[in-house]
């Protein structure tokens, strides 16, 4: 990575078009020597402190560059895995210490100095899965998320998180039996607290020291890619943390964030803004997405809380007074303005990139191209389904037919961005109760609500996201400091909830139907969504062919209906292809083994119809049998 410094970078990275930023500023080998470049324009002084000059800064003062706002300094006897800071003198004369931006290694918490990195070079071993994922086709494939806190899904005997290599000896096995495309990891920059679960970060270039060194990370993901698991991470351009180390105040003055405090603050949380529209911030920032994607091949990027980017007053109480921009709304123009800048680079460098925005706002156009006034992502997280979902399935299911519409509604607006279907780490926490402990019943209705809630999200049009724990029914919420209820695996509803879903994407896997056309209107088709009385819901999810169909009933009450009529589009015969209701699941059997034969009778709007069982509490999944296929049933 390292990088002469010419005045072209320094020309860029001040027109906030260096998007190769990290390749200059901060450590690099410089021959036999190593080199420091920081950006500290507001400083009267800066030098290197660390274990060297007892952290005094004497006898390592960098040099400012010419009208460049940077500091250089270039030293002899800088070794690997040394500690070191800036010590800067601000304009008021006050010294203090700082961590290095563009550092790629930081101390362990709660320590807090940068770190020299090993300079060796890692090897990879992903030519043929880069090979593979350029000519890949998201829209149209299977994406099947496996989300995760690598600081809590096991830990070793003595508590405490286990390393990148452990984790991918174990973890990669794991989710490839349960059929998962991609992994995504909660934020993986460096972060002094456990309880902000990487969501506040002082080093976004500095892998986290809490799982092993940077190589071992590079590892992690090579081995993922090896065995053909993507890896997506949160990332964290909406805040940062305030403290001392970092870059609040970075030389004196604001620098990294908006220099009013009304724009700066999120009071909400504690953290400040990014001065979206300083050319140097925009420099940091998409360097930083570059420096991921091509130093550790991530596979893509969830760009965490974009709504408390283009909102200016995201968290402000009602009680101030709200802030407007140049045309007298709300929306942080610098911001948006940005997050298009952003996707613009990263598909010029990565055409195959995942670029997910985490938005909960109404704002359009959130995966649209920019040349056609978009923001620019590919997909946006549907945050809207997901609250509207979890709040319809914690209702006793004699209170679900006057709350229909909640499921209803989604289908009002899908196709107005490409959306990722989420049930993450926020529904999960903060006295909101894990997934199986937020259905209502006793425990066999638990467990047949939550298998079919993931039957419902495997069919609903849009791709899929599952946080740790919710594939074998995790009791108790997810707690940061605590490995998984591993020991649950040993009681039978657990472990049939474990193989219900396993089955279940493979199923999803080998029917084109529920991935081909998410988002095309094509692929969806109402057979009954009027059905508040008795709470089903039934319609037909297509392929691109458009023939090989499936027809889709969701029962959301523990009743059992018999000779139940379903219109069908097609005259023919029918078989149930998967039914969440079976008891190798954890059901009650109420399973349809016969071949169903059509009537010639309307029904639904149909010119035919169907009698089948509905089993209670469940998804049923049907389709026609073709001739190819009747003659093989012979």
């Amino acid at each position: 990575m390292t990088k002469q410094i010419s005045e072209e970078d320094v020309y860029l990275f001040h027109q906030g078009t260096h998007y190769f930023s990290y390749q200059f500023l901060g450590c690099h080998r410089d021959g036999v020597k190593t080199r420091f470049v920081v950006w500290a324009p507001h400083a009267k002084k800066v030098e290197l402190a660390g274990d060297f000059n007892d952290w005094s800064g004497k006898g390592y003062a960098l040099t400012k560059l010419d009208n460049a706002e940077l500091w250089y300094g270039s030293f002899p006897d800088i070794q690997e895995n040394t500690r070191y800071k800036y010590r800067i003198t601000a304009p008021n004369g006050d010294t203090f210490l700082k961590a290095d931006p563009y550092a790629f290694r930081a101390e362990l918490r709660p320590l807090t100095a940068s770190v020299i990195p090993s300079w060796k070079q890692y090897m990879w071993g992903d030519q043929e899965w880069e090979l593979l994922k350029a000519e890949s086709d998201p829209y149209h494939s299977p994406l099947l998320i496996y989300e995760l806190h690598a600081g809590s899904w096991k830990r070793d005997d003595q508590n405490l998180p286990i390393s990148y290599r452990v984790l991918a000896s174990q973890l990669i096995p794991y989710v490839k039996e349960l059929g998962y495309t991609h992994i995504e990891l909660l934020p993986l920059a460096e972060h002094p607290l456990d309880a902000s679960w990487g969501y506040q970060i002082t080093s976004y270039y500095a892998p986290t020291s809490r799982h092993g060194s940077i190589n071992d990370l590079k590892y992690f993901i090579d081995q993922c890619h090896q065995h053909q698991i993507g890896v997506i991470i949160d990332w964290v351009p909406g805040h940062f943390c305030k403290d001392d180390h970092g870059l609040r105040q970075f030389d004196g003055e604001a620098l990294y964030e908006y220099k009013d405090p009304k724009k700066a603050e999120k009071p909400l949380w504690g953290t400040l803004t990014f001065d979206y529209g300083k050319p140097e911030v925009q420099s940091f920032l998409i360097s930083n997405a570059i420096y991921w994607l091509k130093e550790f091949h991530v596979d893509g990027l969830r760009v965490d809380a974009v709504a408390s980017m283009t909102s200016l007053n995201f968290d402000r109480p009602d009680s101030e007074e709200k802030l407007v921009n140049s045309f007298g709304n709300e929306l942080n123009l610098e911001a948006i303005a940005f997050l298009q800048k952003l996707n613009e680079v990263v598909f010029h460098y990565f055409p195959k990139a995942l670029m997910m925005a985490e938005d909960s706002s109404d704002l359009p156009l959130i995966t649209h191209p920019t040349s056609k006034g978009g923001i620019g992502f590919n997909f946006k997280w549907n945050m809207g389904w997901m609250n509207d979902l979890l709040k319809y399935m914690e209702l006793d299911p004699i209170y679900r037919k006057w709350h229909h519409q909640l499921l209803t509604f989604s289908m009002m607006y899908h196709y107005s961005e490409n959306f990722v279907l989420p049930l993450s780490h926020d529904e999960v926490v903060h006295g909101k109760k894990s997934l199986l402990n937020k259905m209502p019943g006793d425990q066999w209705q638990q467990f047949a609500n939550l298998r079919l809630l993931y039957g419902y999200m495997m069919v609903h049009p849009g791709k899929k996201l599952l946080f740790m724990g919710g594939e074998f029914g995790q009791y108790i919420e997810w707690r940061f400091q605590q490995a998984l209820d591993w020991h649950l695996f040993d009681y039978p509803f657990h472990h049939a909830l474990f193989h219900y879903l396993t089955e279940l994407h493979k199923f999803y896997h080998h029917q084109p139907s529920l991935y081909q056309l998410d988002y095309h209107p094509s692929g969806f088709q109402w057979i009954d969504p009027d059905n508040h009385e008795q709470s089903i819901f039934i319609f037909i999810r297509k392929a691109l062919d458009l023939e090989n169909h499936l027809l889709i009933v969701c029962n959301f009450t523990p009743v059992v209906y018999y000779d139940f009529n379903i219109g069908v589009p097609t005259p023919g015969t029918y078989r149930e292809l998967f039914n969440s209701d079976a008891a190798c699941y954890g059901g009650s059997d109420q399973n349809n083994t016969e071949i169903h034969f059509s009537f010639p009778e309307g029904w639904h709007g149909q010119d035919q119809h169907i009698k089948i069982k509905v089993p209670p509490l469940a998804i049923c999944i049907f389709q026609q049998v073709l001739e190819s296929t009747e003659e093989e049933l012979e």
